[in-house]
């Protein structure tokens, strides 16, 4: 979970042992998220794949708690979701997306969701696995993170996001381009 990587999309040994040691920690005390999986065979998955590990280092620095939340019987793959209570610390002020970030003339956000989700090499949450994600803990209770967004909204300039308020999750609208302090995006990566 060091900032400083050896090289694009690959962590040095000593970085992959401390990412692991943090994931295995995380997965150990949260068994509620992943019931019937096992340890040793995601981290078996995630040393055959060192590049979904610089994935998964990348939503660790950024805030994003990430965690097994399944396994896809049909591709034999293991399903991760940044899981931090709040939206990642250190993706959020971003609007969604790149046309979003070069329409707004001044006052431009560093970056845009879904850029900054491609870069890390991970999905922005859909509507779908962000309710999923709700069914194992409360998430998002007073922030906001931006869901992948329909194209017909979208074409229209829209954007969606999600957050849990009163016990309920809640589905909103915003000009894309719009961004704010409490709202960032929740990734998914399948390893």
């Amino acid at each position: 979970m060091s900032s400083t990587k050896t090289n694009k999309k690959k962590l040095s040994p000593e970085q992959a042992k401390e990412l692991l040691n943090a994931l295995k920690s995380r997965f150990e005390k949260n068994m509620n998220r992943h019931k019937g999986l096992e340890w040793a065979k995601v981290q078996a998955k995630l040393e055959a794949n060192p590049e979904k590990l610089w994935s998964l280092d990348d939503m660790e620095t950024t805030g994003g708690e990430p965690d097994v939340v399944g396994y896809d019987n049909k591709t034999g793959e293991y399903i991760f979701y940044d899981c931090s209570a709040e939206s990642p610390k250190d993706r959020r002020s971003l609007c969604y997306d790149r046309r979003a970030l070069e329409s707004r003339k001044e006052h431009k956000p560093k970056n845009s969701a879904m850029d900054m989700a491609a870069e890390m090499g991970i999905e922005i949450l859909s509507e779908e696995q962000y309710r999923a994600l709700q069914q194992l803990g409360e998430f998002d209770t007073k922030t906001s993170s931006w869901v992948q967004t329909p194209g017909e909204i979208r074409a229209l300039g829209g954007a969606i996001f999600c957050d849990r308020r009163y016990n309920t999750v809640f589905l909103y609208h915003n000009g894309a381009e719009s961004y704010y302090a409490a709202r960032g995006f929740r990734g998914s990566l399948r390893v």
